[in-house]
């Protein structure tokens, strides 16, 4: 499941940071009139991805611990998937970009994930993709942005079955699966559905927050299949593994698997990391979740921050922690979620699979540096950002860090390229954002942030 958690861009600095950024005036927002021109929407192609850098033996492990227990911490007994080629179908109010979106991802699964899959308009589909309103989902599930069901093939199906139909602890071989994800929503937000949804109706069904080149990770940052989740994925339907074994068999099997697929993972390497205790994705879930008070997040974040210190941890458990708890600072204490937004970024880079991570944190000490009037620092840690953001397919992100960029260009003296970055930044916009108005909210409140929008300079 998807969770619909607070995005760490989804109010913009320009209204959290309220002591050194206003609106600007009217007179000062030279590229933000009602009447704008936007460009058509952007998208990635598949692109092409890095395969996993990490060891077989630590990978062995996480596949075990993906593939036996649920999110919520549940075990799994046995082991299941689908046996025999896949179909998937599209149901419902269909967005438009959704069957380009699937076609590129099914590609994906067959040239790297070796499944037998394809595209069907049956209704007897293995796997059934419907979309519905997101206020009609959320009704039910409140939590989710998306997510995945076993034994059911439509929506009323959902409604009328038992809760031990649902149970994905009770399947041992799968036959039937359905995918719920809002049709209003943005193109990267249905794309990332997709992703994370259709490769959990596949394959494993855990998250693991120490997982720091994955999907399969609550905190959501990476969005598309990335190498490791292809060679799970690999892994799951590989001739050496079928429906029903327990865990000790596989155990024995995988590791044997892994080598012969991933040859370049040969050797002991490195065990993975200690256990994520369940404090900590409460801590986070509380924190970034729907429900608490502002005054109760921020105090979750806090907890998840002095967690992972204690643990001695400084992987992306660490960084994430401090990511959340400067995210929930903004608007209440400003100079303390510039550093922590800092501690994030420092631990993020010294991390050789947390480049995307580190976007994120640089975003954010990017909008500070521009509020601050400091051109030159907005200039040198967006570059490197945008290129992480570009490479991990994170148009929202992408689009956000351009608008930024913009801005300290224009700072600078750099008009020209300042407008080329500007208008570039408007077709990422619309994929990662959605609406018009919601790119054209973002322009106005990142223009907010610039010290000569903020004085009405020309």
């Amino acid at each position: 499941m998807r969770q619909a958690a607070l995005t760490l861009l989804t109010v913009i600095l320009a209204f959290s940071v309220a002591s050194c950024a206003t609106p600007p005036k009217p007179e000062a927002a030279r590229a933000l009139p009602e009447d704008i021109v936007l460009p058509p929407a952007r998208s990635f192609d598949s692109g092409s991805v890095s395969p996993p850098s990490r060891s077989n033996a630590e990978m062995a492990q996480d596949f075990m611990d993906l593939s036996f227990a649920l999110e919520n911490g549940r075990p799994i007994t046995v082991f299941s998937r689908f046996e025999g080629p896949v179909t998937v179908r599209l149901a419902g109010n269909v967005p438009g970009l959704a069957n380009a979106e699937l076609s590129r991802l099914l590609d994906r699964l067959r040239n790297e994930a070796k499944i037998d899959i394809h595209q069907t308009q049956s209704s007897a589909a293995s796997i059934t993709v419907e979309f519905l309103p997101r206020q009609t989902m959320q009704r039910f599930v409140p939590r989710a942005a998306c997510f995945v069901v076993p034994r059911a093939g439509s929506w009323n199906e959902y409604l009328r079955a038992s809760r031990s139909d649902l149970d994905w602890t009770t399947v041992s071989r799968r036959e039937r699966a359905a995918i719920f994800i809002p049709n209003d929503t943005s193109p990267q937000e249905i794309r990332d559905c997709l992703h994370e949804e259709l490769a959990q109706s596949l394959g494993p069904l855990n998250d693991l927050y120490r997982l720091p080149d994955s999907v399969f990770n609550d905190d959501n940052v990476n969005s598309v299949l990335t190498g490791f989740d292809m060679l799970m994925l690999r892994a799951h339907y590989d001739r050496a593994l079928s429906s029903g074994m327990l865990a000790n068999a596989v155990a024995l099997r995988i590791p044997e698997i892994l080598d012969r697929l991933n040859p370049a993972g040969r050797g002991s390497g490195a065990l993975p990391p200690d256990e994520t205790p369940r404090s900590y994705s409460a801590a986070i879930d509380t924190a970034l979740g729907p429900g608490a008070s502002p005054s109760r997040r921020r105090a979750a974040a806090l907890d998840a921050v002095r967690i992972a210190e204690a643990r001695g941890w400084q992987d992306g458990r660490a960084g994430f922690a401090w990511l959340a708890l400067g995210r929930l600072a903004l608007g209440h204490e400003p100079e303390f979620a510039r550093q922590a937004f800092a501690r994030a970024a420092a631990i993020f880079r010294n991390h050789p699979h947390l480049g995307l991570y580190a976007a994120h944190a640089d975003s954010h000490l990017c909008a500070f540096a521009l509020a601050d009037g400091n051109a030159a620092e907005v200039i040198r840690i967006s570059g490197p950002a945008i290129e992480a953001a570009r490479r991990g397919q994170d148009a929202a992100l992408l689009a956000n860090l351009m608008m930024i960029r913009a801005e300290a260009l224009d700072l600078a003296g750099r008009a020209d390229e300042a407008r080329r970055v500007r208008l570039d930044s408007l077709g990422w916009a619309r994929y990662g954002f959605g609406s018009d108005a919601e790119v054209r909210r973002r322009l106005i409140a990142v223009a907010g942030l610039s010290p000569q929008h903020r004085t009405g300079a020309k």
